[in-house]
């Protein structure tokens, strides 16, 4: 195949594809013909390999073409942009590697082009007239990181870190005034203004270094456990204040790993000594979106897994700093706020409630605080993740007046997540000059296809300008950027990863970028989480079992229908439909649907949000169009509502009528039960271990999955698991040994895998608990929240040392984007319908992708347009492409 070929880093693809065209030249007519004849368009890779077969009829021919050069070449092409007559290709050669050409259909000449050109191309399809203005903005967020090393190899992405600490090993070294600025920062260290390891008299590297012999010889002569306080005024005497450590053995390791890295820095003595450095006490971590709770808000509207992820990476956190502080001889109390919204109709959660102890933990709290309206009261709604944007600036004001009043002071590190808390944290970490590090969890542009190119179709619905602009100012304004999986940054061999789709991308007649992130940058770190031990356990651990919530379990699972009517109000239209459901008192609340006839059958379990991207509705479809799995096993669904006019957000409704739709198009009464979902984490951890008993199994058919916390959950439980090949899944399981992946592009493969495994199991039934034993070792050996909470605090540590080296150039970059969020972020806010407002009509797309209102031509609206001073400020030099 085409793909085993291997391309050397060092050859350009326009010399080289401009040869193999050369030498192909009758065959690349009749493609690039093909390519052109329907004039200009957007072609994908699928496409892209489609016409090339079909311009081929010797077979031979076909094969030596396919599997040559070009073949790969045009195998490697991510999308073309058909402007007759030319033809531009973004190739993708490696993850992270990207190359622009455009070949000239008459004569096939090939010519290198930059990413703003091949950008314009595409604008052109688009919004020809902005695509050809030179005052069009343009976004080069790469032009200020010229200085900033990268990482180059595609297999190191995701090692930012370990990167950092050879770049600042590299550059401490040499002469002692190198290592100056390490000095300096150590000087620097306090708590709330008391000195920690180092005081003023030590004022030059060498009498650091001096000291430290000194200080090593004298601990090395004590019992190793002697406490730091009986020889506190000893080390005083010679500059050293406390924060080494809390018994003599500890104080020597990290006085030798400093005098390590003072004499020849090397990465690991690096990493080791900023491990134990006394700098992070006080944590803040933003997550607002949703209903951000500890009970009762699984399920609701933009509330998933982001809540459990939270609230268990704050547990890890807490423990991991209590230990270090402990280790490091200190008595300091740290704190750690989650900073989410309060919302005054709590739909009978804690939402309400200012501030919450964070269950199992000792200093740790959600601290809630309100959007506010335009005249300043507390906003009493839920707000949409997409119609969010017109109220974070006011929050990020209000929420760090509360910040600095409880903690008496600045934090030391702060989190964000998803794109408003990452937006926040910005906000907040540039004003307050703290380290910083963001977590996207999911990246709305890589979940609808060109909706960057087509953000004008969908901006009334889905807000995508303030959402995209967000994104690019909070990626780059963080110090370092937590991810689960290398598929989330860079993806696979095959597909770009979440944030490779952002590194240059536009969106016609609102900005091009250029360069909006790179993935070789060394913010990018990869950190895997884990699940809570006490909750997800395996199933074979008897003395453990929740056999208690069984009967609740069975009721869930297995208790017949309760035929009724339901009068809902579908798209305007009221609408009468039997349905199967299970009530509870409020007859409007539907807690299930369907019934399982055969209690014998193995259960196929799912539990997710019910949005598109989760893909939900398709595996109820693919399991509708199967008589082979309907035969095998039940489906049991634990997903989003199930009565439409009780969801207010627009996704779930869509997917709550399919899902009706679907049960009753392939008639699955008796064989599906569809659970609303359930908010009891510890009733839904034994949930999956009643399932293991049973000799079920998990799918998660997301369309894509950033991380999928399910998935471990499930696995942990001993639940053998199918899940998505698209994201960080792909990574979790290894395929066909702790578990399988499925392509949830394609169905009829998913479920052929499922019948098959269900097939081994009833034929070898030693072949069930052979999957189940595989996945639980895979999940102990890579995700544990102690790793996880490890790695976050390194980062934290090092990336503010790292934040001290490179001042100059981080500083001008934040001026950079403190001009462009609010010359243009602050604008598209404001066209954001807050709560309440009126929302523009209703627009309809036109051919080339703009929007009108229906027999209507409409000149952009003044909001879109940006001024001419960011324009021209911002435009990248055109001699600098």
């Amino acid at each position: 195949m085409a793909t085993k070929l291997s391309f050397k880093r060092m050859d350009s693809v326009a010399e080289s594809m401009s040869d193999a065209l050369r030498q192909s030249q009758y065959q690349m007519k009749r493609c690039f013909q093909r390519y052109v004849s329907k004039g200009r368009r957007l072609l994908k890779n699928p496409q892209l390999m489609e016409e090339l077969e079909k311009s081929l009829d010797d077979k031979v021919e076909k094969e030596k073409l396919v599997e040559g050069f070009l073949g790969y070449i045009i195998c490697s092409t991510q999308e073309a942009v058909v402007l007759p007559p030319f033809v531009a290709f973004a190739v993708r050669m490696n993850p992270g590697i990207w190359e622009y050409v455009k070949v000239h259909f008459d004569d096939l000449s090939v010519q290198g082009i930059t990413p703003s050109e091949y950008l314009k191309f595409k604008e052109t399809l688009y919004d020809e007239k902005w695509a050809k203005d030179d005052n069009s903005l343009e976004v080069d967020f790469g032009a200020l990181d010229l200085s900033t090393p990268h990482l180059t190899l595609p297999s190191s992405i995701g090692n930012g870190m370990q990167f950092v600490s050879k770049f600042m090993s590299s550059k401490l070294s040499g002469k002692p005034e190198s290592m100056k600025p390490l000095l300096d920062y150590l000087l620097a260290l306090n708590y709330r203004g008391e000195k920690l390891m180092v005081n003023e008299t030590i004022d030059t590297v060498n009498k650091l270094q001096t000291t430290l012999l000194l200080a090593e010889v004298f601990v090395s002569g004590l019992p190793k456990y002697t406490p730091y306080l009986k020889f506190e005024l000893r080390f005083q005497e010679w500059g050293l204040e406390k924060g080494w450590g809390e018994t003599a053995e500890r104080c020597k390791e990290t006085l030798n790993f400093l005098s390590e890295v003072l004499q020849a820095p090397d990465p690991i003595n690096m990493e080791k000594f900023f491990s134990r450095v006394p700098t992070i006490f006080n944590i803040v971590v933003f997550s607002i979106r949703g209903y951000f709770g500890q009970q009762k808000v699984l399920g609701l509207p933009d509330t998933g897994g982001q809540v459990v992820y939270v609230l268990d990476k704050v547990r890890s956190m807490e423990e991991e700093l209590l230990q270090r502080i402990k280790q490091q001889g200190l008595h300091i109390t740290p704190k750690i706020l989650v900073l989410t919204r309060l919302i005054p109709d709590y739909k009978g959660t804690k939402c309400n409630v200012e501030l919450e102890p964070v269950e199992n933990t000792k200093y740790s709290h959600i601290l809630r605080v309100p959007f506010k309206t335009e005249d300043g009261k507390d906003l009493h709604q839920w707000v949409s993740r997409f119609d969010i944007y017109p109220y974070l600036e006011r929050y990020a004001q209000d929420a760090s007046t509360k910040i600095l009043d409880i903690l008496d002071g600045k934090p030391d590190l702060i989190i964000g997540n998803y794109t408003d808390g990452n937006l926040v944290a910005s906000l907040m970490s540039s004003k307050l000059g703290v380290t910083q590090g963001t977590i996207a969890h999911a990246l709305e542009k890589t979940k609808y296809e060109d909706s960057d190119v087509k953000w004008r179709e969908l901006d009334q619905k889905y807000h995508f300008s303030c959402q995209f602009t967000a994104d690019m100012i909070a990626m780059n304004t963080t110090d370092f950027i937590i991810t689960s999986t290398y598929q989330e940054i860079a993806g696979s061999k095959e597909k770009p990863g979440q944030y490779e789709h952002h590194y240059a991308f536009t969106m016609p007649g609102l900005c091009r970028y250029a360069t909006g992130i790179n993935v070789f940058d060394p913010k990018f770190n990869i950190a895997a989480p884990g699940v809570d031990q006490s909750i997800y356990f395996p199933f074979t651990q008897k003395q453990k079992r929740l056999t208690g919530l069984h009967p609740q379990i069975e009721e869930l699972l297995y208790s017949k229908e309760d035929t009724g009517e339901l009068m809902e109000r579908v798209e305007g239209r009221h609408i009468r439909r039997h349905i199967s459901q299970t009530r509870l008192d409020n007859k409007s609340d539907i807690v299930a649907r369907g019934y399982l006839a055969d209690r014998n059958k193995p259960i196929l379990f799912s539990m997710a949000r019910l949005d598109k991207v989760k893909n939900i509705t398709g595996l109820v479809e693919w399991y509708g169009q199967s008589k082979k799995v309907r035969d095998l096993v039940n489906l049991v669904v634990v997903a989003g509502l199930l009565n439409a006019s009780q969801s207010n957000d627009r996704e779930e409704v869509d997917e709550i009528n399919k899902m009706h739709n679907f049960i009753d198009l392939y008639q699955l009464k008796g064989q599906i039960r569809w659970i609303k979902a359930q908010t009891d984490h510890v009733r839904n951890g034994e949930l999956y271990r009643y399932i293991a008993d049973t000799k079920g199994a998990f799918v998660q058919p997301a369309l894509y999955e950033a991380f999928g916390l399910t998935v471990i959950e499930a696995m942990n439980c001993g639940l053998p698991t199918f899940a998505t090949n698209q994201g960080g899944p792909a990574e979790i399981i290894i395929d066909g040994v702790s578990g399988f992946h499925i392509n949830p592009m394609n169905g009829r493969e998913a479920i052929r895998k499922i019948v098959d495994f269900f097939q081994k199991c009833k034929d070898d039934p030693s072949y069930w608990n052979k999957v189940s034993t595989a996945g639980l070792l895979r999940i102990y050996e890579c995700y544990t929240w102690k790793i996880y909470a490890t790695k976050v605090l390194n980062m934290g540590s090092m990336y503010g040392f790292w934040r001290t080296l490179n001042k100059e150039e981080r500083v001008a970059k934040q001026r950079y984007l403190q001009m462009f969020y609010n010359l243009q972020f602050r604008n598209l806010a404001k066209t954001v319908p807050r709560v309440g407002e009126r929302p523009p009509r209703t627009t309809t797309s036109t051919a080339t992708g703009a929007v009108a209102a229906p027999n209507e031509i409409v000149a952009r609206p003044r909001e879109r347009q940006v001024c001419a001073f960011l324009q021209n400020l911002l435009r990248k030099d055109r001699g600098s492409n």
